[in-house]
């Protein structure tokens, strides 16, 4: 009946550190793809019709914004996750 008790303790656990390592991961793949379209120089063309809009208009900084807000999503996962983590461990003791 003691293991029983545990268990709900190391679910927290197992869950909160897949949730803190994935969604690190997916906040690191959206983080670095928010940085490589402001890296690159493109399409000349392009880049001459996109030099003409304001700022926030020009579609490669909008791609940016977005990927960054993607990253910060998958990072406050990451961050539930270490909670859940944290949870978890004080509940086995």
């Amino acid at each position: 009946m003691r293991n029983l008790a545990a268990m709900p303790a190391a679910v927290l656990v197992v869950t909160g550190l897949f949730a803190t390592a994935y969604g690190t991961w997916r906040g690191y793949v959206a983080a670095r793809s928010a940085l490589i379209p402001l890296l690159r120089e493109g399409e000349p063309t392009r880049a001459l019709v996109d030099a003409g809009r304001p700022l926030h208009a020009r579609s490669r900084v909008r791609l940016a914004l977005r990927q960054v807000l993607l990253a910060l999503g998958w990072l406050a996962i990451a961050l539930y996750g270490m909670y859940l983590a944290t949870v978890g461990s004080a509940v086995m003791r």
